[in-house]
């Protein structure tokens, strides 16, 4: 198996550790986290219709990965 291979797998396997822990986080405490309902998230409500755009939860979300995707490369780095 080639070292390029092995990295990899490691790579995906640190991922799916991540996304497990992730989901198990998010089955036991979904429920109580205010995410979708944060000021700013715009929600639209016509007869027929309801647009949802969570503008709010998604900067957050996103800041919080840019943050722990920095903080992964600082302590990984060679």
């Amino acid at each position: 198996m080639s070292p390029l291979l092995g990295e990899i797998g490691r790579i995906l396997m640190v991922a799916g550790a991540v996304l497990f822990l992730a989901g198990a986080f998010l089955s036991v405490f979904g429920t109580h986290l205010p995410l979708g309902r944060l000021p700013g998230d715009i929600v639209i409500r016509r007869e027929h219709t309801i647009i949802y755009f969570p503008l709010t939860t998604s900067l957050l979300v996103s800041a919080a990965l840019t943050l722990l995707l920095f903080l992964l490369q600082f302590l990984f780095r060679r």
